[in-house]
C-alpha cells in the first residue's frame, strides 16, 4: 500500500537561558520517499551542549544523504551517524575547555519500513491508532533499575537521579547504541522523537491520544504548550519531530462502457 508521510518539528527554549536541543528532518537526494528524522539534546555548559547537538544533526544527515541505502545497511548508517558525532564531540572536548555531550535519536523511513537508533534519554516512540507499539529504552541509571526490577516506571519518574545518564555521546566510553524497527507499516503509524523536556511531562497514553486525534502540526503545538504549562516555570528545552504515515487511496477509474446510466 502506498503512503504519504506527514511530518512536523517543533522546539521551545523552555525556561533555560539557551536552546541546546537540535532537531532535523531530511530527505534523501536520490531515493524518493526516504526520510531521516533526528533529535539531539546537548549538554555541557554555555554553547558546548548546543555545538554537541549540532554535531549529531550534521553527522546523521551526512551519513544518510551520502549512502546508497542498500538493503541490510540501514543499521550501519544509523550507527555511523551516532559514532561519527561522538568522535566529533570528543575532538571538540580535546581542543577546547568545554566538556560537551549529547543524546541522539535517529529514525529512518525507507522501503516501507522504519528503523531507529538511539543513545541517551531522548526517546523514539511508535504509536499505532493511539496505542504504544514500541518505545526506546533510556540509557539512564533509573531505567536500568527499572529493567532489573528494582523500581517501577512510576517510581523512576520521581527518582532524584532520573536524569543521570549511563551512556551518551562525548563520554570517554563509546556510546551505547540500541536499535528498533517496524515492518511492515500501516496507515496511521506515527513516530515521535523527543527530548526529555517533552516526554517528562506526559504519560505514554497522553502522547498517543494527542498524536492520533490531531493533525501533526496541531499535535506538535498541543504537546509543546502543554509541556510548558506543566513545567510551571522550571521547564527544560523542548524538541520533537513527528513522522506519520497516511495511506493513499487510489480511485479506480471505471471505463465509460461499464458505467451504468441512471434511470
Amino acid at each position: 500500500m502506498p503512503f504519504i508521510i506527514e511530518t512536523c518539528t517543533a522546539q521551545h527554549i523552555g525556561d533555560r537561558d539557551e536552546q541546546q536541543d537540535r532537531v532535523g528532518l531530511f530527505a534523501h537526494p536520490v531515493h524518493k520517499g526516504a526520510l531521516l528524522a533526528v533529535v539531539a539534546d546537548g549538554m555541557g555548559g554555555h554553547t558546548g551542549g548546543a555545538q554537541a547537538a549540532e554535531q549529531v544533526i550534521h553527522s546523521a544527515k551526512t551519513n544518510f544523504q551520502s549512502s546508497t541505502l542498500a538493503a541490510g545497511e540501514v543499521q550501519a548508517i544509523l550507527a555511523a551517524g551516532i559514532n561519527d558525532a561522538h568522535a566529533g564531540i570528543r575532538l571538540a572536548h580535546l581542543t577546547s575547555e568545554q566538556d560537551p555531550h549529547s543524546t541522539a535519536c535517529l529514525l529512518m523511513v525507507h522501503r516501507g519500513r522504519a528503523d531507529w537508533a538511539h543513545c541517551g534519554d531522548s526517546r523514539v516512540y511508535h504509536f499505532r491508532a493511539g496505542e504504544l507499539v514500541a518505545r526506546s529504552h533510556d540509557h539512564s541509571h533509573v531505567m536500568n533499575l527499572v529493567k532489573m526490577g528494582y523500581l517501577t516506571e512510576a517510581q523512576a519518574e520521581e527518582h532524584p537521579q532520573k536524569n543521570l545518564l549511563i551512556s551518551c555521546l562525548g563520554d570517554t566510553d563509546e556510546p551505547k547504541i540500541e536499535f528498533g524497527s517496524a515492518a511492515p507499516m500501516f496507515d496511521g503509524d506515527c513516530f515521535l522523537l523527543c527530548t526529555d523536556g517533552l516526554w517528562g511531562c506526559f504519560t505514554d497514553q497522553e502522547l498517543g491520544r494527542v498524536l492520533s486525534e490531531f493533525p501533526v502540526r496541531q499535535a506538535a503545538e498541543i504537546l509543546v504548550n502543554t509541556a510548558r504549562e506543566r513545567a510551571k516555570g522550571r521547564g527544560d528545552n523542548v524538541s520533537l519531530a513527528i513522522v506519520r504515515l497516511k495511506s493513499i487511496v487510489e480511485e479506480k477509474v471505471v471505463p465509460p462502457w461499464k458505467r451504468s446510466v441512471a434511470k
